[in-house]
């Protein structure tokens, strides 16, 4: 059966109605959440972009059952990756085994704030590799010390380790981040449902691993309501990933997707109170091999009704995949 999961999406909710909309998400019966982690939203009519990490620490205070994952955490620019390692086995502590490191090569929409530069995408996916080794060192206990390409470690120790470490996810959208995932990673992470990543994953290791998609949803009793929210913030998913890694700012996304058109978004994004239209949005995932799927409900003034209906309509239809 493949999981349904719920998505804090910090661009678009401040940090306490993110803790209650994951504390809905629990009592509706998601089997996990996952939450973004930005310092800038995509759009400037999402509005937010509050620290991820203040928010799941208190996510795990206000929830007992539900799974919580970075998806994903740049742990190469913004972060250092013994910084990333402290804060992961924190949190697993903190949500007694319920934590997942989600981790990704970045966007330069959240880490140009530090003034590093972006550099080409092999560099980046290079720095992710290193700081997945150190990451995992720090966990296994004892001090670390490291010299590498991108990164310098110098006597780290994680004092407070949970039994078991978080098992980290790898976000992937080609074949070498597919490698590296396969080979570095306890799960798969993609926002397309492409079956040769999960292919590809299985190649380089991952065979039997868990494989975690997303997909954005606009609910609403009003179906032209739910379109032209989706439109307003979420028009620049459209835009692939290959074009919305190297964006800089808002502004960039808003001139880009100028041209992108209400039906458009409707076309990429199940919106109104259609549950099958939803389900036929979620099987691509589920005919990819992907084994868990975390849903974008668009609008943070709109989650509630949203996990309204999605326990007593979505979620009943969604366990029949």
């Amino acid at each position: 059966m493949v999981r349904i999961g719920y998505t804090m999406m910090t661009e678009q909710a401040g940090p306490r109605d993110l803790v209650d909309h994951v504390v809905g998400a629990e009592r509706a019966g998601f089997d996990f959440a996952v939450i973004s982690d930005h310092s800038f939203p995509w759009l400037e009519a999402q509005g937010h972009a509050p620290y991820a990490w203040s928010v799941l620490g208190a996510a795990a205070q206000a929830t007992s059952r539900i799974p919580l994952m970075t998806y994903v955490t740049c742990p190469t620019f913004r972060y250092h990756p013994a910084v990333v390692a402290q804060k992961a086995a924190t949190m697993q502590l903190l949500s007694q085994g319920r934590f997942r490191l989600g981790l990704g090569s970045g966007e330069n929409l959240n880490e140009h704030i530090v003034g590093a530069g972006w550099p080409a995408a092999h560099v980046r996916l290079e720095m992710l590799e290193e700081s997945v080794e150190i990451i995992r060192a720090l966990f296994a206990g004892g001090n670390v010390s490291h010299h590498g390409r991108h990164f310098d470690v110098e006597n780290a120790r994680l004092w407070d380790l949970p039994d078991e470490p978080p098992p980290i996810g790898i976000a992937a959208s080609g074949d070498r981040s597919c490698e590296l995932a396969g080979l570095h990673g306890d799960l798969l992470v993609a926002t397309e449902p492409k079956r040769e990543l999960v292919t590809a994953f299985a190649a380089y290791g991952g065979a039997g691993k868990p494989c975690v998609g997303q997909l954005p949803v606009s609910y609403d009793p009003d179906r032209a309501a739910a379109v032209a929210r989706a439109h307003d913030q979420f028009r620049w998913a459209l835009g692939g990933w290959k074009v919305n890694a190297e964006l800089p700012g808002p502004a960039g996304f808003a001139q880009a997707s100028q041209h992108t058109r209400p039906e458009d978004v409707a076309d990429a994004i199940p919106c109104g109170d259609d549950v099958d239209a939803f389900v036929d949005a979620v099987r691509p995932y589920s005919d990819a091999g992907f084994t868990e799927i975390a849903l974008v409900q668009v609008g943070g003034d709109r989650q509630r009704p949203f996990l309204d209906w999605a326990e007593t309509k979505l979620l009943p239809a969604l366990r029949e995949l």
